[in-house]
């Protein structure tokens, strides 16, 4: 006899959405719980594991996490994939001995592996994440139609504090216009994360043992061209640590000057240093926003400022990247800011740069090649000068269609966060206006807002931003020279 799985109660219904319902014969019985997890790669505070667990006990079913790894997805290399598979190592472990949930690890397209996993394991239901980018929505899509009629799908929003579908269902024109719709909102959702605790039945079908170790460095070979990172140390673990840690934490020891120095790039430590953890969904932003909270009586002004960007400004990248497919096209772009753009293209260009020249700084701006050499160098850029980044190479390809490509190249190439809607939306801000007005006509830019060195300089200290990228870069530089050396030497004394 055929058991229709009830719905959570522990999950609020506005963040589920049934993608595919069951139509399941009567005779059929009832399988286990598969998460596909993707964007949200953690075990606390995750409401799509939460509801994916709550399912299964409701069934009294087993429940099996999935990851599917895309090599290189969308253009990322080792600097990303080694980030989040050193994440995902210490996450599987987690999982398994504090949930006892076997966690399953596929490679190649998710649209054969997903549902070959669910049939063989026969599987009832089918729990992922949220992502607005069209590749995810479409894999997906064929994902519903590949599948067996016995399986139901749900989609949990777990990314944003208020689910996408709940905060508008309509492209938003910017910031003003979405904030009234979260701010109503946050007290239905954002609201503390129930214990979870082990399924109440363990998994009886064949486990999978990865050799994390050999997966890393195969996957990080093939990337090396960007290499990794060492100054943000992933996890889970580390992402609370720079949350809210005793030594470096960014609500115990950096909030109170959050206002006034996110936007000098002379002060990369005024910055919270979160948008790693958060792209990858090693860290909630449910989390950070309660943890917020807490100090807001200590700093007010610095907490209101923090949850402005991680509330409304990533939820706002959503909106656009959900509801404007062509979110990274000037075809994505408001109809004033096309028409302008496409008037200005023949506007003569006092540089042309090709994308290799730019992608290596050499252009005639100093500045603008210590912004870019920190991106290529450091795996981050800071937030300020990514704009002035952005507008530049508007100012100095061909035409917008080229600028944008190339800022979007260079962003998912060498950005620790990229491929994600906020770089996205930044670009678009950047180049083609989304989320802003309208300025006074100028060449090149027509009515795009414009930004300049001179600007630069009236709003922080460029000679001193410069010299500090150039520290940075050599000392990165001598770092990966010592550790080759000391590769070398291990190598000598193994023959």
């Amino acid at each position: 006899m055929a058991i229709t799985l009830p719905p959570s109660t522990i999950v609020q219904s506005g963040r589920i959405r049934v993608l595919k319902k069951a139509s399941q014969p009567s005779d059929q019985l009832v399988g286990p719980v598969v998460y596909w997890m993707f964007r949200d790669q953690r075990l606390k505070d995750n409401w799509a594991l939460i509801h994916a667990v709550d399912q299964a006990n409701r069934a009294n079913v087993p429940i099996a996490i999935a990851f599917n790894l895309f090599d290189q997805f969308l253009g990322a290399k080792a600097r990303q994939l080694g980030f989040m598979l050193r994440g995902l190592d210490k996450l599987c472990g987690e999982i398994e001995e504090s949930l006892r949930i076997p966690f399953f690890l596929f490679r190649g397209e998710a649209v054969e592996t997903i549902p070959n996993f669910l049939r063989e394991c026969g599987a009832s239901v089918l729990v992922t994440d949220f992502s607005p980018l069209r590749q995810v929505r479409s894999w997906k899509e064929e994902i519903c139609e590949r599948v067996s009629d016995s399986v139901s799908i749900h989609e949990v929003d777990t990314h944003n504090i208020v689910p996408l579908w709940a905060a508008s269902d309509k492209l938003e024109y910017g910031a003003r216009t979405i904030r009234g719709k979260i701010t109503k909102l946050l007290p239905q959702y954002l609201t503390d994360f129930p214990a979870l605790g082990p399924p109440n039945r363990n998994w009886a079908g064949s486990t999978q043992s990865i050799n994390w170790e050999n997966l890393i460095s195969d996957v990080v070979s093939k990337g090396a061209e960007v290499p990794e990172i060492g100054w943000c140390e992933p996890g889970e673990h580390a992402a609370l640590e720079a949350l809210k840690g005793t030594t470096n934490g960014f609500l115990t020891t950096r909030l109170k000057n959050y206002s006034s120095d996110r936007n000098n790039p002379l002060k990369p430590k005024g910055l919270s240093g979160l948008s790693p953890y958060l792209h990858f969904g090693q860290i909630a932003a449910q989390r950070c926003a309660l943890e917020a909270n807490k100090v807001r009586k200590v700093c007010p002004q610095a907490v209101d400022s923090f949850l402005e960007e991680l509330i409304v400004r990533r939820e706002l990248a959503d909106n656009f990247c959900y509801y404007q497919p062509k979110y990274d096209s000037i075809e994505g772009a408001w109809e004033w800011a096309r028409k302008t753009l496409m008037d200005h293209t023949a506007d003569k260009r006092e540089h042309i740069y090709t994308r290799e020249q730019l992608e290596k700084a050499q252009t005639a701006d100093p500045l603008w090649n210590a912004s870019q050499l920190e991106m290529v160098h450091y795996g981050k850029m800071h937030g300020f000068m990514r704009m002035y980044w952005a507008k530049k190479i508007l100012e100095w390809t061909a035409g917008p269609i080229e600028a944008l490509a190339i800022s979007i190249y260079l962003n998912d190439k060498y950005e620790l966060d990229g491929r994600d809607p906020s770089g996205y939306v930044g670009c678009m801000w950047s180049i083609c206006g989304i989320h802003d007005q309208g300025w006074k006509e100028r060449p090149v830019f027509g009515k795009i807002r414009y930004m300049n060195y001179a600007g630069c300089k009236r709003k922080f200290d460029v000679d001193g931003y410069i010299a500090y990228v150039k520290r940075l870069v050599g000392d990165i530089k001598k770092r990966k020279g010592e550790d080759l050396l000391n590769e070398k030497a291990k190598e000598l004394r193994g023959q």
